[in-house]
């Protein structure tokens, strides 16, 4: 089974313009917890006081959970790891040959002796260590080994694959991660960004290709186009692989509400799953056919996430459509009168470029219809909800 290790609470926290309180990242990470991830990375001790107070709070709130820090590979940043009393610590060294000579300006082998000292003290500590080899995309496939057979050496019991800057495709991820996994004797956690919007897919590789662990973040904040959505990457194992992660996708709707309102960043209608609008149809073609059997148009059950399809009307509805909308509120409608209202619903969508509300459609069957004919339509109840299937 795969485990996720999800970094909402650090990774996309570092989302531009994101910062969570105090208040909001526990409970956040209570949530979390009882959707399911029970691994979470937390937070960077290193960025001080304030940050040190938020993950003791969390570690106070979740004593069950399993807590991972991201730190530099300097010994005060783990041992600040230690003190919080966190169960893992991430120690990210850049792994690239472009990271390694322009921004730790130094070479390999100091690279890998400092590494080796900062996974023994970590040990030494108590704290089981993951090695987060950044921009490992772009390292040598040869010194990736190399780091997960030192690290293994020195007490590591993890090593992270981070597509930092989001190049990979999921074909690459395959054979670097089956590469990888053949090369070192780490267990290999796939971290992946959105840049060309293949973080799911990547991620769902490295697993195929044997990643045991996944780094997700809920609606996928993260680093400039943001990480793997929590959601997407465990809704997919369970929909493409019937690949069980122990997560509650019944979860998926309020937890992905709750980080985008703590954020301040509105999910997006068409956001795949937990959007607004991931399983409302108007198309006449859909419409019709989900009429007539619902799996015509249903590749995912919604209900999986607690969801329903919607049907709404506008530009490209059909005469099905508006029979069976108006029938919700109770208004049964002939040919002529169905064909009106059509025509009156798809000149409304194109002026206001969106759907009318029921209200709405109330108000331009009165209009349309005249109130001597609306008087003959039989009312059989008050709809209150959107059509669902």
């Amino acid at each position: 089974m795969v485990t996720i290790n999800d970094t909402t609470l650090r990774d996309g926290e570092q989302t531009a313009g994101v910062a969570f309180t105090r208040a909001e990242k526990v409970h956040l990470a209570r949530m979390l917890f009882n959707a399911g991830v029970t691994d979470l990375e937390v937070g960077i001790p290193a960025m001080g006081a304030e940050e040190c107070l938020t993950i003791a709070a969390i570690r106070e709130a979740l004593p069950m959970a399993t807590l991972m820090a991201w730190c530099r590979a300097k010994k005060p940043e783990i041992k600040l790891a230690a003190q919080l009393k966190l169960d893992w610590v991430d120690i990210s060294i850049p792994s690239s040959k472009q990271m390694i000579e322009h921004k730790l300006k130094c070479t390999k082998a100091t690279l890998l002796v400092q590494l080796q000292e900062c996974v023994h003290y970590a040990v030494s500590l108590g704290l089981q260590v993951c090695i987060g080899c950044e921009d490992a995309s772009r390292a040598e496939p040869d010194f990736l080994s190399k780091i997960g057979i030192i690290g293994a050496q020195a007490g590591a019991k993890r090593l992270r694959y981070a597509d930092t800057l989001g190049l990979l495709e999921p074909f690459t991820t395959y054979e670097q991660i089956k590469l990888l996994s053949a090369t070192q004797p780490l267990p290999i956690e796939i971290h992946c960004h959105d840049d060309l919007g293949l973080a799911t897919a990547n991620t769902l590789a490295a697993i195929k290709g044997g990643a045991a662990y996944a780094n997700t973040t809920v609606v996928g904040l993260g680093e400039r186009a943001g990480n793997a959505p929590l959601e997407e990457v465990v809704t997919a194992l369970h929909q493409c692989y019937q690949q069980q992660t122990g997560i509650s996708l019944h979860s998926f709707p309020a937890l992905c509400t709750a980080v985008s309102k703590a954020a301040g960043q509105p999910v997006p209608g068409q956001k795949s799953l937990v959007g607004a609008r991931a399983f409302t149809h108007e198309s006449g073609i859909h419409v019709d056919g989900l009429i007539k059997d619902i799996r015509n148009y249903q590749g995912l059950d919604p209900t999986l996430l607690g969801r329903t399809h919607t049907l709404v009307l506008g530009k490209h509805s059909g005469m099905g459509a508006v029979k069976a909308v108006f029938a919700r509120f109770g208004i049964v409608l002939d040919q002529i009168q169905t064909s009106k209202l059509l025509c009156a619903v798809q000149e409304f969508a194109i002026h206001r470029k969106r759907c009318p509300s029921d209200r709405e459609l109330l108000k331009i069957s009165r209009r349309v219809l005249g109130i001597a004919n609306l008087a003959n339509i039989k009312m059989k109840a008050k709809g209150q909800q959107a059509l669902t299937l």
